[in-house]
This record gives C-alpha cells, structure tokens and sequence, in this order.
C-alpha cells in the first residue's frame, strides 16, 4: 500500500477508536447532542477530506502548473528540516492566525461558530465548521503550494501527526490527565502542554465563559502546535478541565444553515445566521474579553 494511503488512514482509525472509547463511556448516549448536532458532524467529517481539500490541491496544483512550470518540486532536494518548518509555519500558524480571527471578526465567528454550539468534547467535534470557513482557510491553500514545489514527502507524514494531535485534543479521553497525576511527570508535562495542543489547553478553548477560572474560549487557539499560543501570548495554562461548554447564543439553526451559511441563512430574526453583516451581531472578541477577569 502506498504511503499516502496509511496517511489517510491512521487519522481515520484514530478517529474511529476514539469514537468507540467515548461511545462506550457514555459520551453520545446522554442526551447533549441531537440529530441536527449528529448531521453536522458525520457531514463535516466527509466534506472536508474527501472533497474540499481535494478540491483546492487540484486547482492549486493546476494553476502553479499552468502559471509556474519552473517551479516544479523546486524545493525537492532543500534539507527534510526547512521542508517540516515551511508546514509548520505556512499551515498550523496560519491556521492560528485563521482561528484567532474567526474569535474576533463578526463573520468569520459565524463560519466558525459550528464548532463551538456543541454543548461536550469528543473526537467528532475536530471538523465541525461551516463549509466554506475550510473553503477559504489558508493552510490547506499553502500546503497545496507546498506539495508542488516538492514538499510532498513530508507532508504524507505531516498531515497524520497533526489531524492525530487535534483529535487527540478534542477527545474526551483526556490522555494528558496521566501526565498532570504523576509529580515525576510534571516536567515533561510542562514541556509538552506548551508544545502541543492537550486536551487542558483545548478544553478550555472550548469552554463556555472565561468565568470559571479554567475556560478560556479568546484564547488557546492554536491546533498542532500550542506554541503558537504561548510566542503570540493567548495561552492559558491551567491543567484543569471546563464542566460547560458550548457557544454564547445557542440557538442550534438547522445543519444546513450552520454548514452552508451565508449561502443558506437563517429564517430565526434572534439568530447571528439571519444576516451576512449585521452591527447589531456579537462580537465574540469583546464578550470573551468581558468574561476574562
């Protein structure tokens, strides 16, 4: 089998297996999510990989081919460590930046907004965005550019550490909870939750208001790398978990509003999904900063 297939499939094994363990726990047999949240997810876990990130590689990789021949695997023969730092900073950074943004920017917190309306964690919660926020993000766009100019070997490996890190962060198996319950532990500990992203860190992220001490939803954006977060200054470090999570206005529109807005918008006047632009909409940015006390 080929290397790109095991790239593809360890995510989707990891995802599978986490899925069970929590299935099994109890995690989607009590109550908190509904059909329209089960929509949103299983729909968002096949949209991304199998047809918008492939649809932006063949037209990155048709345009550079087209427009930029002599560019072609420029770069294949550049030393394997410039070619792991270009992805970390032209796809995770980027994609801190891009998240930071979407807490900040009225619009862009409506394309991301499906990732927050779920009221608990779980490995299925990694992908839920509305379409057109991975439509648009800037990393997959890089990455593509990337792979032509020969960093393609790299990224088959890449790719499956990072998508494994971000389920494992958003996993209610909370696998760094071993690290923080052993005092021999703590400095690895320490190292690696200013590394990576954890379950603690990204928790918090997803935590409903900064008012409990341990959530930190204007913050902990980061998604491979944590780093991010603490160089740029937006990590909060605390080694606990939130008990709520979820989004300020959580009217839950239809999943079809959530993932295709503002191409389908809500029909509810009270829904941040009703209008493109609106200055009455809510500025996540300035709640969160109002909560962080």
């Amino acid at each position: 089998m080929s290397p790109e297939f095991y790239s593809k499939l360890i995510p989707a094994l990891l995802l599978l297996l986490l899925g069970v363990i929590e299935a099994f726990g109890g995690l989607y047999f009590d109550g908190k999510r509904t059909k329209n949240d089960y929509s949103i997810e299983l729909i968002s876990l096949v949209v991304l990989p199998i047809f918008i990130q492939p649809a932006i590689f063949i037209f990155t990789l048709f345009f550079m081919e087209s427009f930029f021949p002599e560019l072609t695997n420029y770069y294949i023969n550049t030393h394997i460590l410039w070619h792991i730092l270009a992805f970390l900073v032209l796809d995770d950074m980027m994609q801190y930046w891009w998240h930071r943004l979407s807490h900040s920017s009225k619009l862009m917190w409506k394309l991301h907004r499906p990732h927050h309306l779920v009221e608990e964690m779980g490995g299925v919660v990694t992908y839920r965005n509305a379409t057109l926020y991975y439509a648009l993000m800037p990393g997959i766009w890089f990455s593509a550019m990337l792979v032509y100019l020969g960093m393609a070997y790299v990224y088959l490996f890449y790719l499956p550490i990072k998508l494994c890190v971000i389920l494992l962060a958003h996993s209610e198996t909370k696998w760094d909870r071993f690290l923080y319950k052993y005092t021999f532990l703590h400095p690895a500990a320490w190292i690696i939750e200013r590394t990576i992203s954890t379950p603690s860190t990204h928790f918090a992220h997803h935590g409903l208001t900064a008012e409990d001490g341990v959530s930190h939803p204007n913050g902990n954006y980061g998604n491979l790398l944590f780093l991010w977060d603490v160089i740029f200054g937006t990590a909060k470090i605390t080694r606990k978990y939130p008990t709520k999570f979820g989004a300020w206005n959580r009217i839950k529109e239809p999943w079809y509003v959530q993932l295709m807005f503002p191409f389908i918008k809500s029909k509810n006047p009270n829904s941040e999904l009703h209008k493109l632009i609106n200055n009455s909409d809510y500025d996540p940015s300035t709640d969160f900063k109002d909560f962080d006390k």
